[in-house]
């Protein structure tokens, strides 16, 4: 399991408790955790693909 993926795992969990228990605080702390997740893995995501054209214009020369 990545490092995102379990960020959103437990952000998750935490939204629930908070949810469960009527706290709000903890609520909000699992969405920022969730969110720093997908906003990870964006990051990752773009850092993949200039590495790829990165690599290609090298090839390309």
């Amino acid at each position: 399991m990545g490092e995102s993926a379990m960020d959103k795992a437990k952000g998750k969990a935490k939204e629930m408790a908070g949810q469960a228990t009527g706290n709000e605080r903890m609520k909000s702390e699992g969405k920022v955790d969730q969110a720093k997740s997908d906003a990870r893995k964006a990051a990752d995501k773009v850092r993949g693909k200039a590495e790829g054209a990165r690599d290609s214009m090298r090839d390309g020369k």
